[in-house]
């Protein structure tokens, strides 16, 4: 008989583990858009109420555009979320990793309540009040981070469908500012926008002139 094995979903055990040691709340961290070449970084930092979780949370890159949009409206009614936007000029100035933590660090400012855990999905850590504890593939491990993530995403695409209607040779409302095919042919023909990341070696090449 031949095993299927599953794709892993997350849970929450971490979540649950920790509320048992005393240790509440717990919010989980994550965050959209560092590899673009357009467009702010988002965080997400959220709490989740133990005893109402919307069913079918699971890693955001996971699930469709319209279940997506189902979910960040029912876990932003469900849940405490706070949300974190760092622009390009900030990307430049500082770089993609700093600029992330502090996205990271505004989402939990905005927070109406202070956690007490930070679950943050990947390695880093944001120099944050609260006792931090990192997770690698995160968001398919909690759902405080696949929660956060769907936030994070929606709120990001949300923006960059927006900036498209004012820029729209770049193909944003589709490629979110990635470096696709229609986004090069857009820089190729109308040059850098505000909203690029002249920091990023593809722009950076583009305005020193070479291609």
């Amino acid at each position: 008989m031949m095993v299927v094995n599953k794709k892993p979903v997350p849970t929450f055990q971490i979540e649950a583990d920790l509320y048992q040691q005393g240790l509440s709340p717990v919010c989980g961290i994550d965050e959209a858009g560092r590899g673009p070449w357009s467009g702010p970084v988002v965080a997400a930092a959220v709490i989740l109420d133990g005893d109402n979780i919307p069913d079918g949370i699971n890693d955001s890159k996971k699930l469709t555009p319209a279940r997506r949009n189902e979910l960040f409206d029912l876990i932003k009614q469900s849940s405490h979320v706070g949300i974190g936007i760092v622009g390009v000029s900030d990307i430049d100035r500082l770089n993609i990793l700093q600029a992330t933590f502090l996205a990271m660090r505004k989402a939990v400012a905005n927070l109406k309540i202070t956690p007490t855990v930070a679950l943050i999905d990947g390695t880093g850590k944001p120099a944050l009040a609260c006792e931090m504890r990192t997770l690698i593939k995160g968001d398919q491990r909690s759902l405080s981070i696949a929660a956060a993530s769907i936030i994070a995403k929606v709120t990001r695409d949300r923006i960059m469908e927006n900036l498209a209607l004012q820029f729209p040779h770049y193909g944003w409302e589709r490629n979110k500012g990635y470096g696709t095919k229609a986004h090069r042919a857009g820089l190729a023909s109308h040059g850098v926008s505000k909203h690029h990341r002249r920091s990023f070696k593809p722009i950076k090449a583009l305005l020193q002139g070479r291609s």
